[in-house]
């Protein structure tokens, strides 16, 4: 039997789980005859002025308190969606790997805790190439992760990440994360397929654009028959001042003025439809619904 190298970093890796609680799929859900599970990659530390910097401190502050939410810190979960509908297993981002943050890059343990391998994974759908979405394409050896996935990524997201100018106008915070997405999607090259908003990629998955977060950064709504979710990715990146005053901007957001409006576009969607929303950093596992709060709105987890 031939083991790769990836292979035996996966069996090495799960030597000191031994005896321990495996990292579980978060929730799922039925999408007519298909399944959506969430599967958890870790979280992230992320000091609290990265996203709340630019948001108006007094109302800030209540909100906040409101959701017992600490200012100086927050630990979002990175919760990826794995479609499956007897054909094709789709995995809608790849997280972080070994090379982020030590509190991330658990995906493979929770996609054997659900029973899939990744030779399983047929199709690799990118809502956008930020480090904890796209840097665990490869692994230690800069082997790709998901060896018989076909690679999906929206056109305007692939060329921002491409341009060898990016690394340089992206700012220097952010230039390290435009160097990485490139080394990744090198990798891809010859195996990506681009596509564009609105457009269907695989049957029953459609691309919805959702830009300011990224440049290109994509939603997809998975439909059968009457039953549809919408995997929004980051382009809602949490449950309290995202959900609460989605006109804010946003220190996470890279374009935050487009990424404002984005999210109001999608709360008046997901509000009007009553469609099941899934998120990357949202709490539970990340799916649940958006529903009219005030003069804003809340997040209700699935459970």
């Amino acid at each position: 039997m031939n083991i790769s190298r990836r292979r035996m970093m996966q069996a090495m890796a799960a030597i000191p789980l031994a005896g321990g609680l495996p990292i579980l799929a978060r929730a799922d859900i039925s999408i007519g005859s298909a399944m959506l599970t969430t599967v958890s990659d870790g979280h992230l530390i992320l000091p609290g002025s990265f996203i709340f910097a630019p948001m108006p401190k007094d109302e800030l502050g209540e909100i906040l308190a409101e959701y017992g939410i600490s200012g100086e810190s927050l630990e979002p979960e990175c919760n990826l969606t794995l479609y499956r509908d007897g054909k094709n297993t789709v995995l809608f981002d790849v997280g972080a790997g070994s090379d982020f943050v030590p509190t991330a890059g658990n995906v493979l343990d929770s996609l054997d805790a659900a029973g899939v391998t990744p030779e399983d994974v047929t199709h690799v759908v990118f809502t956008h190439a930020h480090p904890d979405h796209i840097w665990g394409l490869l692994d230690d050896f800069d082997e790709i992760v998901f060896p018989d996935a076909t690679f999906m990524m929206g056109r305007a997201e692939w060329d921002y990440w491409w341009n060898p100018e990016t690394a340089n106008t992206i700012g220097e915070a952010r230039a390290a994360h435009a160097v990485g997405a490139k080394r990744r999607m090198t990798a891809i090259e010859d195996r990506v397929q681009l596509f564009d908003a609105d457009q269907e990629i695989l049957p029953g998955i459609a691309a919805v654009s959702t830009p300011g977060h990224t440049p290109g950064h994509m939603a997809f709504e998975i439909r059968q028959g009457n039953t549809a979710a919408l995997v929004v990715g980051d382009a809602i990146g949490n449950h309290h001042v995202a959900f609460r005053r989605p006109a804010w901007h946003s220190g996470s957001d890279q374009d935050a003025e487009t990424a404002a409006a984005t999210r109001q576009v999608l709360f008046d969607r997901l509000t009007h439809e009553d469609l099941t929303l899934i998120g990357f950093h949202l709490p539970g596992g990340g799916i649940g619904r958006a529903e009219k709060a005030g003069d804003g709105y809340r997040f209700v987890g699935a459970a």
